[in-house]
């Protein structure tokens, strides 16, 4: 039976892997001719002050969604991931502001609370046998009361820059004047494709999601990496909470909203299944840029900010399109 745990994850990875790299290129591809556009048709695009405005807009997007991506992968989703941040953001930023809690105690609250949130979903949808788009969309008003109510019915101003290693200020600039915030959005990427592909227990995710019985047969403890999946989505809330709250400032009661649908955005976009079973965070992170680029161009070019929901949406229908024509010509083979 172990032997059988190893091998049924292998035996779909190299399809896999090609499938997804082919799409990231697209991506790349789609990306780079935008940048190109927009740099002759802008004189501001290209400049560093933007670039670093875009990379830290959509950091905090790309972190949740690296870790969105197993659990789509495992054929299920979590729409509560903005309540989720709203919990975490004013959680952290009355600690930091009444308490005067440094950086790392800050850190550690927020990554704790957001791995609790994220155990719930996981636990609540692996038990209870509900589809994970009705437990979560549950979960998505539990957790945006909850956030309400520790707001007090005000927002929260006057929050100090404690955590502006991860914010987008002058504190928040790392190497070649990155953003920290991307910096740990790449980082995040790099170990959790790592995991995905090379260990075991990581392509489980992959397993589940082509075939739950035939991995629960294959000795894959479903349930359990069902919710490792949601935890490690919290546990990535948490940190893109950092990233939200570090500039300081002020956290408004409608902090995290829309959220989720940017994340989703993200992570479809960048070539995971909404069916399950295949993806990869590298593809989410190009989905974030895309989505931070298309939204930085329609600024730049002075057009109704309607039109950034409609370019996204138009986005996850051709990735989404193009999922189900691949899907349907696999299982015709």
């Amino acid at each position: 039976m172990t032997g059988l745990v190893q091998t049924v994850p292998l035996r779909r990875r190299r399809p896999i892997a090609r499938a997804v790299e082919g799409q990231e290129l697209a991506l790349v591809v789609v990306i780079a001719a935008l940048w190109l556009a927009l740099s002759v048709g802008t004189s501001t695009f290209l400049t560093g002050s933007n670039l670093r405005n875009i990379l830290f807009a959509v950091a905090a997007t790309a972190i949740i969604g690296i870790g969105m991506t197993p659990v789509i992968v495992t054929g299920g989703i979590d729409v509560s991931v903005g309540s989720m941040a709203a919990v975490v953001m004013v959680v952290v930023a009355k600690l930091v502001r009444d308490a005067g809690a440094p950086a790392p105690l800050a850190v550690l609250v927020a990554v704790a609370l957001g791995l609790a949130l994220g155990c719930v979903n996981g636990l609540l949808v692996s038990l209870g046998g509900i589809h994970p788009i009705i437990v979560t969309f549950g979960t998505l008003n539990v957790f945006r009361f909850v956030a309400l109510r520790i707001f007090e019915n005000k927002q929260v101003a006057g929050v100090p820059d404690t955590l502006g290693w991860f914010g987008g200020g002058q504190a928040g600039l790392g190497l070649l004047g990155v953003p920290h915030a991307w910096w740990l959005a790449m980082v995040l990427a790099a170990l959790t494709w790592c995991y995905m592909r090379y260990w075991a227990t990581g392509r489980h995710w992959y397993a589940i999601g082509n075939d739950a019985d035939a991995a629960r047969l294959a000795g894959v403890r479903v349930r359990r990496r069902i919710v490792s999946a949601y935890a490690l989505t919290g546990f990535f809330v948490g940190l893109a909470a950092c990233v939200l709250v570090g500039s300081g400032g002020l956290v408004q009661q409608n902090a995290g909203t829309g959220l989720e649908l940017q994340v989703i955005a993200a992570v479809v976009i960048g070539g995971t299944s909404i069916l399950g079973g295949r993806g990869t965070v590298l593809g989410t992170l190009l989905g974030a840029l895309l989505v931070g680029t298309v939204t930085s161009a329609i600024t730049l070019l002075g057009w109704p900010s309607e039109l950034t929901e409609l370019f996204i949406g138009a986005f996850i229908l051709v990735a989404v399109g193009v999922d189900l024509v691949r899907e349907r010509r696999r299982r015709a083979r």
